[in-house]
Protein backbone atom coordinates (compact mmCIF):
# COMPACT_ATOMS: atom_id res chain seq x y z
CA UNK A 1 0.00 0.00 0.00
CA UNK A 2 1.26 3.85 -1.13
CA UNK A 3 0.37 6.43 0.69
CA UNK A 4 -0.60 9.76 -1.68
CA UNK A 5 2.31 11.32 -1.12
CA UNK A 6 4.16 8.03 -2.54
CA UNK A 7 1.59 7.76 -5.36
CA UNK A 8 2.02 10.99 -6.74
CA UNK A 9 6.04 10.34 -7.23
CA UNK A 10 5.84 7.33 -8.46
CA UNK A 11 2.91 8.45 -11.01
CA UNK A 12 5.35 11.45 -12.15
CA UNK A 13 8.24 9.27 -12.48
CA UNK A 14 6.56 6.88 -14.68
CA UNK A 15 5.07 9.84 -16.61
CA UNK A 16 8.45 11.60 -16.98
CA UNK A 17 10.23 8.63 -17.97
CA UNK A 18 7.51 7.27 -20.44
CA UNK A 19 8.00 11.10 -21.73
CA UNK A 20 11.57 11.40 -21.62
CA UNK A 21 13.07 8.29 -21.79
CA UNK A 22 15.53 8.67 -19.40
CA UNK A 23 16.02 8.01 -15.70
CA UNK A 24 14.18 10.48 -13.94
CA UNK A 25 15.95 12.39 -10.39
CA UNK A 26 14.89 14.16 -7.73
CA UNK A 27 15.18 17.49 -8.94
CA UNK A 28 12.54 16.54 -12.12
CA UNK A 29 10.42 14.68 -9.47
CA UNK A 30 10.31 18.07 -7.29
CA UNK A 31 9.42 20.40 -10.40
CA UNK A 32 6.67 18.13 -12.08
CA UNK A 33 5.26 16.35 -8.93
CA UNK A 34 3.29 19.49 -7.95
CA UNK A 35 4.41 18.81 -3.82
CA UNK A 36 6.35 20.86 -1.90
CA UNK A 37 8.98 18.26 -0.87
CA UNK A 38 12.48 18.92 0.51
CA UNK A 39 15.07 16.98 -2.44
CA UNK A 40 15.80 14.48 0.88
CA UNK A 41 11.92 13.70 1.48
CA UNK A 42 11.90 12.82 -1.93
CA UNK A 43 14.91 10.91 -1.74
CA UNK A 44 13.61 8.87 1.18
CA UNK A 45 10.31 7.51 -0.74
CA UNK A 46 12.16 7.16 -3.90
CA UNK A 47 14.39 4.49 -1.50
CA UNK A 48 11.08 3.30 -0.28
CA UNK A 49 10.03 2.48 -3.85
CA UNK A 50 13.33 0.92 -5.02
CA UNK A 51 12.97 -1.66 -1.67
CA UNK A 52 9.31 -2.51 -3.27
CA UNK A 53 10.12 -3.42 -6.33
CA UNK A 54 8.31 -0.68 -7.99
CA UNK A 55 11.47 1.60 -9.27
CA UNK A 56 15.38 0.67 -9.67
CA UNK A 57 18.02 2.36 -10.47
CA UNK A 58 19.92 1.68 -13.70
CA UNK A 59 23.97 1.35 -13.97
CA UNK A 60 25.65 4.34 -12.10
CA UNK A 61 22.75 6.93 -12.61
CA UNK A 62 21.32 9.10 -9.79
CA UNK A 63 18.05 9.18 -11.63
CA UNK A 64 15.63 6.01 -11.54
CA UNK A 65 13.28 4.22 -13.63
CA UNK A 66 10.04 1.71 -13.21
CA UNK A 67 10.33 -1.90 -13.06
CA UNK A 68 7.42 -4.23 -14.38
CA UNK A 69 5.94 -3.93 -11.54
CA UNK A 70 6.21 0.06 -11.03
CA UNK A 71 4.38 -0.20 -14.29
CA UNK A 72 1.71 -2.51 -13.01
CA UNK A 73 0.80 -0.54 -10.05
CA UNK A 74 0.69 2.40 -12.35
CA UNK A 75 -1.40 0.67 -15.13
CA UNK A 76 -3.89 -0.14 -12.21
CA UNK A 77 -3.98 2.65 -9.98
CA UNK A 78 -2.65 5.61 -11.64
CA UNK A 79 -2.90 6.41 -15.40
CA UNK A 80 -5.36 8.23 -16.40
CA UNK A 81 -6.63 7.54 -19.69
CA UNK A 82 -7.29 9.99 -22.49
CA UNK A 83 -9.87 10.40 -25.13
CA UNK A 84 -9.12 9.85 -28.15
CA UNK A 85 -8.18 12.52 -30.81
CA UNK A 86 -11.15 13.36 -32.98
CA UNK A 87 -9.14 13.33 -35.70
CA UNK A 88 -7.55 9.29 -34.92
CA UNK A 89 -11.50 8.09 -34.22
CA UNK A 90 -12.43 9.63 -37.45
CA UNK A 91 -10.13 7.91 -39.10
CA UNK A 92 -10.75 4.50 -37.53
CA UNK A 93 -14.18 4.88 -38.23
CA UNK A 94 -13.85 6.00 -42.16
CA UNK A 95 -11.71 2.56 -42.37
CA UNK A 96 -13.26 0.09 -40.44
CA UNK A 97 -16.78 0.42 -42.16
CA UNK A 98 -18.90 -3.39 -43.16
CA UNK A 99 -17.71 -3.79 -46.45
CA UNK A 100 -15.81 -7.29 -46.97
CA UNK A 101 -15.40 -8.47 -43.72
CA UNK A 102 -12.13 -10.74 -44.27
CA UNK A 103 -10.21 -7.48 -46.21
CA UNK A 104 -12.06 -5.79 -42.76
CA UNK A 105 -10.35 -7.64 -40.49
CA UNK A 106 -6.98 -7.59 -42.27
CA UNK A 107 -7.12 -3.94 -42.18
CA UNK A 108 -6.68 -3.68 -38.14
CA UNK A 109 -3.34 -4.15 -37.83
CA UNK A 110 -2.09 -1.77 -40.04
CA UNK A 111 -4.31 0.66 -38.63
CA UNK A 112 -3.07 0.13 -35.29
CA UNK A 113 0.61 0.40 -36.42
CA UNK A 114 -0.30 3.79 -37.94
CA UNK A 115 -1.53 5.45 -35.13
CA UNK A 116 0.50 3.65 -32.10
CA UNK A 117 4.08 3.51 -34.41
CA UNK A 118 4.08 -0.19 -32.74
CA UNK A 119 2.89 -3.61 -34.26
CA UNK A 120 -0.41 -4.17 -34.59
CA UNK A 121 -1.95 -7.47 -34.65
CA UNK A 122 -5.26 -9.18 -34.72
CA UNK A 123 -6.51 -12.68 -34.31
CA UNK A 124 -8.93 -13.94 -36.61
CA UNK A 125 -12.39 -15.48 -35.97
CA UNK A 126 -12.39 -19.30 -35.46
CA UNK A 127 -13.79 -20.81 -38.04
CA UNK A 128 -16.63 -23.43 -36.45
CA UNK A 129 -16.37 -24.64 -39.92
CA UNK A 130 -15.31 -24.10 -43.18
CA UNK A 131 -18.16 -22.89 -44.64
CA UNK A 132 -18.60 -21.75 -48.82
CA UNK A 133 -20.37 -19.87 -50.86
CA UNK A 134 -19.70 -20.83 -54.51
CA UNK A 135 -17.49 -23.91 -55.61
CA UNK A 136 -16.74 -24.36 -59.80
CA UNK A 137 -14.72 -27.38 -61.39
CA UNK A 138 -12.80 -26.98 -64.11
CA UNK A 139 -10.47 -29.91 -66.23
CA UNK A 140 -7.35 -29.18 -66.15
CA UNK A 141 -6.51 -32.33 -68.03
CA UNK A 142 -8.10 -36.18 -68.33
CA UNK A 143 -7.48 -36.64 -64.65
CA UNK A 144 -7.05 -33.43 -62.82
CA UNK A 145 -9.62 -31.36 -62.14
CA UNK A 146 -9.11 -27.29 -60.28
CA UNK A 147 -11.78 -26.81 -57.53
CA UNK A 148 -12.05 -23.41 -56.82
CA UNK A 149 -13.94 -22.14 -53.79
CA UNK A 150 -15.55 -18.57 -52.80
CA UNK A 151 -16.01 -18.29 -48.87
CA UNK A 152 -18.87 -16.23 -47.42
CA UNK A 153 -16.02 -13.38 -46.94
CA UNK A 154 -14.72 -13.20 -50.57
CA UNK A 155 -12.10 -15.14 -50.27
CA UNK A 156 -10.78 -17.53 -53.16
CA UNK A 157 -9.32 -20.68 -53.05
CA UNK A 158 -7.67 -22.84 -55.94
CA UNK A 159 -7.20 -27.06 -54.80
CA UNK A 160 -6.34 -29.09 -57.47
CA UNK A 161 -8.31 -32.68 -57.37
CA UNK A 162 -6.98 -36.10 -59.02
CA UNK A 163 -9.49 -38.90 -59.94
CA UNK A 164 -9.62 -42.12 -60.89
CA UNK A 165 -11.24 -41.31 -64.11
CA UNK A 166 -11.90 -38.28 -66.50
CA UNK A 167 -15.19 -36.35 -66.36
CA UNK A 168 -16.79 -34.54 -69.38
CA UNK A 169 -16.56 -30.64 -68.58
CA UNK A 170 -20.92 -31.42 -68.45
CA UNK A 171 -20.25 -33.64 -66.04
CA UNK A 172 -18.30 -30.69 -63.73
CA UNK A 173 -20.51 -28.22 -64.10
CA UNK A 174 -23.36 -30.43 -63.16
CA UNK A 175 -21.40 -31.39 -59.60
CA UNK A 176 -20.99 -27.42 -59.19
CA UNK A 177 -24.64 -26.37 -59.72
CA UNK A 178 -26.00 -28.79 -57.62
CA UNK A 179 -23.80 -28.37 -54.89
CA UNK A 180 -24.38 -24.74 -55.14
CA UNK A 181 -28.31 -25.21 -55.20
CA UNK A 182 -28.16 -27.79 -52.58
CA UNK A 183 -25.26 -27.00 -49.66
CA UNK A 184 -24.65 -23.08 -50.46
CA UNK A 185 -23.89 -21.46 -46.80
CA UNK A 186 -23.64 -25.25 -45.47
CA UNK A 187 -20.36 -26.13 -44.05
CA UNK A 188 -18.31 -28.71 -45.79
CA UNK A 189 -18.94 -30.81 -42.68
CA UNK A 190 -22.23 -31.06 -42.63
CA UNK A 191 -22.53 -31.61 -46.76
CA UNK A 192 -19.86 -34.80 -46.45
CA UNK A 193 -22.25 -36.04 -43.57
CA UNK A 194 -25.45 -36.05 -46.08
CA UNK A 195 -23.49 -37.17 -49.51
CA UNK A 196 -24.60 -40.53 -48.95
CA UNK A 197 -28.23 -40.17 -47.91
CA UNK A 198 -28.92 -37.32 -50.07
CA UNK A 199 -26.84 -38.25 -53.28
CA UNK A 200 -28.85 -41.28 -54.18
CA UNK A 201 -30.02 -40.48 -57.68
CA UNK A 202 -26.35 -39.03 -58.50
CA UNK A 203 -24.15 -41.79 -60.44
CA UNK A 204 -21.99 -43.34 -57.92
CA UNK A 205 -18.45 -41.53 -59.75
CA UNK A 206 -20.14 -37.79 -59.20
CA UNK A 207 -20.63 -38.83 -55.45
CA UNK A 208 -17.06 -39.92 -55.55
CA UNK A 209 -16.32 -36.28 -56.83
CA UNK A 210 -18.13 -34.40 -54.43
CA UNK A 211 -16.61 -36.37 -51.79
CA UNK A 212 -12.90 -35.99 -52.82
CA UNK A 213 -13.90 -31.57 -53.17
CA UNK A 214 -15.44 -31.24 -50.17
CA UNK A 215 -12.07 -32.55 -48.61
CA UNK A 216 -9.78 -30.89 -50.29
CA UNK A 217 -12.06 -27.77 -49.87
CA UNK A 218 -12.05 -28.10 -45.81
CA UNK A 219 -8.60 -27.72 -45.66
CA UNK A 220 -8.44 -25.37 -48.90
CA UNK A 221 -10.23 -22.38 -46.61
CA UNK A 222 -8.93 -23.63 -42.84
CA UNK A 223 -5.24 -22.99 -44.66
CA UNK A 224 -6.40 -20.04 -46.36
CA UNK A 225 -7.10 -18.55 -43.17
CA UNK A 226 -4.21 -16.69 -41.33
CA UNK A 227 -4.84 -16.93 -37.66
CA UNK A 228 -2.66 -14.37 -36.51
CA UNK A 229 -2.22 -11.21 -38.73
CA UNK A 230 1.07 -8.40 -38.00
CA UNK A 231 1.49 -4.85 -39.50
CA UNK A 232 4.06 -2.52 -38.45
CA UNK A 233 6.61 -5.42 -36.74
CA UNK A 234 9.86 -2.74 -38.61
CA UNK A 235 8.12 0.03 -36.18
CA UNK A 236 9.69 -1.58 -33.13
CA UNK A 237 13.18 -1.25 -34.74
CA UNK A 238 13.31 2.26 -34.51
CA UNK A 239 12.51 2.15 -30.78
CA UNK A 240 15.35 3.56 -28.87
CA UNK A 241 14.80 1.18 -25.67
CA UNK A 242 14.63 -2.03 -28.05
CA UNK A 243 17.31 -1.07 -30.67
CA UNK A 244 19.64 -0.89 -27.49
CA UNK A 245 18.82 -4.61 -26.57
CA UNK A 246 19.48 -6.56 -30.14
CA UNK A 247 19.10 -9.82 -28.16
CA UNK A 248 15.49 -9.35 -27.03
CA UNK A 249 14.27 -7.60 -30.61
CA UNK A 250 16.09 -10.80 -31.93
CA UNK A 251 13.83 -12.89 -30.15
CA UNK A 252 10.62 -11.08 -30.73
CA UNK A 253 10.79 -11.20 -34.62
CA UNK A 254 11.34 -15.26 -34.36
CA UNK A 255 8.26 -15.29 -32.60
CA UNK A 256 6.48 -13.34 -35.04
CA UNK A 257 7.36 -15.48 -37.62
CA UNK A 258 6.74 -18.19 -35.78
CA UNK A 259 3.20 -16.96 -34.02
CA UNK A 260 2.50 -19.68 -32.10
CA UNK A 261 2.89 -18.72 -28.80
CA UNK A 262 1.32 -14.95 -29.84
CA UNK A 263 -1.51 -16.83 -30.57
CA UNK A 264 -1.94 -18.14 -27.38
CA UNK A 265 -1.24 -15.21 -25.89
CA UNK A 266 -3.69 -13.37 -27.82
CA UNK A 267 -6.31 -16.27 -26.88
CA UNK A 268 -5.92 -15.03 -23.33
CA UNK A 269 -7.49 -11.81 -24.75
CA UNK A 270 -10.51 -13.63 -26.24
CA UNK A 271 -11.62 -14.73 -22.67
CA UNK A 272 -11.42 -11.44 -21.63
CA UNK A 273 -13.94 -8.98 -21.57
CA UNK A 274 -12.00 -5.60 -22.07
CA UNK A 275 -8.53 -4.32 -22.47
CA UNK A 276 -6.05 -6.41 -21.30
CA UNK A 277 -2.31 -5.31 -20.55
CA UNK A 278 0.61 -7.46 -20.68
CA UNK A 279 3.44 -5.80 -18.75
CA UNK A 280 7.39 -7.81 -19.86
CA UNK A 281 7.14 -11.05 -18.51
CA UNK A 282 3.35 -11.28 -16.92
CA UNK A 283 2.55 -12.70 -20.72
CA UNK A 284 4.54 -15.60 -20.13
CA UNK A 285 5.96 -15.86 -23.66
CA UNK A 286 9.83 -15.37 -22.67
CA UNK A 287 10.43 -13.18 -25.94
CA UNK A 288 8.48 -10.21 -24.73
CA UNK A 289 10.14 -9.32 -21.52
CA UNK A 290 11.19 -6.00 -23.06
CA UNK A 291 7.68 -5.27 -24.36
CA UNK A 292 4.08 -5.06 -22.98
CA UNK A 293 0.82 -6.21 -25.21
CA UNK A 294 -2.44 -4.09 -24.74
CA UNK A 295 -5.51 -5.89 -26.05
CA UNK A 296 -9.24 -6.22 -26.39
CA UNK A 297 -11.37 -8.87 -27.38
CA UNK A 298 -13.95 -8.42 -30.81
CA UNK A 299 -17.13 -10.14 -31.39
CA UNK A 300 -19.72 -10.65 -33.52
CA UNK A 301 -23.53 -10.15 -32.71
CA UNK A 302 -22.58 -10.74 -29.00
CA UNK A 303 -20.34 -13.65 -29.09
CA UNK A 304 -16.59 -13.28 -28.82
CA UNK A 305 -14.60 -14.54 -32.23
CA UNK A 306 -10.92 -12.87 -31.98
CA UNK A 307 -8.72 -10.06 -30.40
CA UNK A 308 -6.60 -7.09 -31.79
CA UNK A 309 -3.70 -5.46 -30.18
CA UNK A 310 -0.37 -3.59 -29.94
CA UNK A 311 3.04 -5.06 -29.27
CA UNK A 312 5.46 -2.76 -28.20
CA UNK A 313 8.21 -1.40 -25.78
CA UNK A 314 7.01 -1.40 -21.83
CA UNK A 315 7.92 2.35 -21.82
CA UNK A 316 5.01 3.11 -24.00
CA UNK A 317 2.06 5.90 -23.69
CA UNK A 318 -0.54 3.64 -22.11
CA UNK A 319 -3.04 6.46 -21.63
CA UNK A 320 -3.11 6.86 -25.42
CA UNK A 321 -2.93 3.42 -26.29
CA UNK A 322 -5.41 1.65 -24.30
CA UNK A 323 -8.70 3.82 -26.11
CA UNK A 324 -6.72 3.45 -29.54
CA UNK A 325 -6.92 -0.69 -29.19
CA UNK A 326 -10.44 -0.46 -27.05
CA UNK A 327 -12.10 1.61 -29.83
CA UNK A 328 -10.70 -0.45 -32.58
CA UNK A 329 -12.09 -3.18 -31.10
CA UNK A 330 -15.47 -1.55 -30.73
CA UNK A 331 -15.66 -0.63 -33.85
CA UNK A 332 -14.72 -3.63 -35.91
CA UNK A 333 -17.18 -5.55 -33.28
CA UNK A 334 -19.80 -2.85 -34.90
CA UNK A 335 -18.86 -2.73 -38.69
CA UNK A 336 -18.98 -7.45 -38.41
CA UNK A 337 -22.09 -7.49 -36.50
CA UNK A 338 -23.77 -5.16 -39.63
CA UNK A 339 -22.47 -7.87 -42.54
Amino acid sequence: MLNERAQILLKTLVERYIHEGQPVGSRALSKFSGLDLSPATIRNVMSDLEEMGLITSPHTSAGRIPTPKGYRLFVDTLLVVKTLDKKELDHLESQLHPDNPSRLINTVPQLLSELTHFAGVVITPKRKGAVFRYVEFMALSEKRILLIIVTPEGDVQNRIIFTDKPYSQSDLVAAGNYINQHYAGCTLDEIQSRLNTELKQLRSEMISLMSAAIEVGGSAITEGSEAVVLAGERNLIQVDDLTENLISLKKLFELFERKTKLLQLLELSRQAHGVKIFIGGESDVASLEEFSVITAPYEIEGEIVGAVGVIGPRRMAYERIIPIVHITAKLLSSSLSQH
